[in-house]
């Protein structure tokens, strides 16, 4: 089964490439102002820079609440 899910992923990557590459023929490549888009402006660099920081503070929070979790000692049941 698991060398049938391979063939099957082969042969969908194989159809998508030839799909791909066909579309993408018929289009010419840009050209001067159509690939040049400028450069980037200070606002976006905030915000990527402030998108950084929240990921790893939020990633700082959930590490230290799973840290604080795994350092616990586990409850035993008492026998009856």
């Amino acid at each position: 089964m698991k060398r049938q899910l391979s063939q099957w992923i082969l042969l969908f990557t194989a159809i998508t490439a030839v799909i791909n590459s066909t579309l993408r023929f018929g289009r010419p490549a840009p050209v001067g102002d159509e690939r040049d888009r400028g450069a980037v402006s200070l606002e976006q660099v905030l915000w990527f820079v402030a998108a950084g920081v929240a990921v790893a503070v939020i990633a700082g929070i959930v590490w230290a609440k799973i840290r604080d979790q795994a350092n616990t000692d586990p409850a035993v049941p008492g026998a009856p």
